[in-house]
């Protein structure tokens, strides 16, 4: 599997908010290829491969989890708020690339060394902390960066062994890595359904742009990629969320926004495909996109299919290339069995 663009999503900061320069590079992959390829005034990129009446949506949302600058102290520090979920333990000592007002402005996220902390060590709170770009004052920092300037963890992509990549932003830059990979495959060899793969902004901090995104294409089924924690680490809870682990293949969920007719036409496809899969349950919420799209206009037949990743919403999530080519394979596959008299409503 080639994961060029993979890469280069990673290495392109996306905050929820902020995703155009990512979104470009993605429409740029597709442009070639795709019957359609397009914008909207979210920020949401589509790439349609044109066929029946039938509508599939593949969704991967592009955006990852960030900061955004709130205040300039006199004496040039950056207080910030956070875009999307964090742990702000995670955020103590963190290199970190803004946007800059001329281009990346880099920085680091500061808090008063463990030997003048009053008291016993207790996590940080986001509030506690401040970015350092290494200003002398308000008005110098404020030459370099804008209040509202957006930011995200500094850091290369890593290869590790047994083909894992460790980054910041896999959530969740491999889904819309997957979706956008699905659909150049299904190009090759054209399903009958018209497809179209959507990398949507804003998931991290709502969905807005799959509601956009669903509600102006219409379909009558989707997929959402996205990623799922796994539990094959120390701290993983099995008998809670089930096994999930690296290198077992996309995930499927159960329950929720989940269509059971769908997740039972991709559970018996993997089986009959010998795709290796695993099964997570969601009684409640999936968590994902599928939030936003199962109950667009009169009802959307969806399921969300997942990468296994550890260490989710840090700067070293972790994600193995061969989930990757596990999950486009069941993707394909099932849009290829789909047909204008496919029946979506459970009996």
């Amino acid at each position: 599997m080639e994961i060029e663009l993979l890469r280069q999503l990673v290495g392109t900061p996306r905050p929820a908010g902020d995703e155009a320069a990512a979104a470009r590079l993605w429409r740029g992959f597709a442009q070639p290829w795709a019957d359609e390829v397009r914008s909207d005034v979210r920020g949401n990129s589509l790439a349609i491969l044109h066929g029946s009446p039938l509508r599939v949506l593949l969704d991967g949302h592009l955006d990852e989890i960030g900061l955004m600058t709130t205040y300039v102290d006199a004496d040039g520090f950056l207080r910030f708020n956070t875009i999307g979920g964090w742990d702000g333990q995670v955020l103590v000592g963190q290199r970190v690339v803004l946007q800059g007002r001329d281009g990346p402005v880099r920085g680091v996220v500061g808090r008063p060394p463990i030997h003048l902390l009053k008291g016993p060590p207790v996590p940080a709170e986001v509030e506690e902390l401040w970015i350092d770009i290494g200003a002398k004052d308000k008005a110098e920092a404020l030459t370099l960066v804008r209040v509202g300037a957006t930011a995200v963890v500094d850091g290369e992509l890593l290869d590790f062994p047994n083909g894992r990549l460790v980054a910041r932003g896999l959530d969740n830059a491999a889904g819309a890595f997957v979706v956008i990979e699905a659909l150049h495959r299904l190009a090759e060899d054209r399903p009958a359904a018209t497809v179209a793969a959507v990398a949507s902004v804003h998931e991290e901090i709502g969905g807005a742009g799959a509601r956009a995104a669903t509600f102006a294409f219409d379909p009558q089924v989707a997929l959402v990629v996205d990623v799922t924690y796994t539990t094959d680490d120390p701290g993983g809870d099995k008998r809670q969320y089930g096994e999930v682990s690296l290198g077992t293949g996309p995930v499927l969920g159960r329950g929720a926004a989940n269509s059971p007719v769908l997740y039972d036409m991709l559970l018996e496809l993997a089986e009959r495909e010998g795709i290796p899969h695993t099964l997570q349950h969601t009684p409640k919420f999936t968590g994902t996109n599928a939030e936003s799209i199962h109950h667009m206009r009169g009802g959307v037949a969806t399921a969300v299919v997942s990468i296994p990743l550890r260490y989710m919403h840090s700067p070293c999530e972790m994600i193995q290339v061969d989930d990757l080519e596990q999950t486009v394979r069941l993707i394909v596959a099932f849009v290829r069995t789909l047909h204008a008299d496919t029946d979506f409503v459970p009996r």
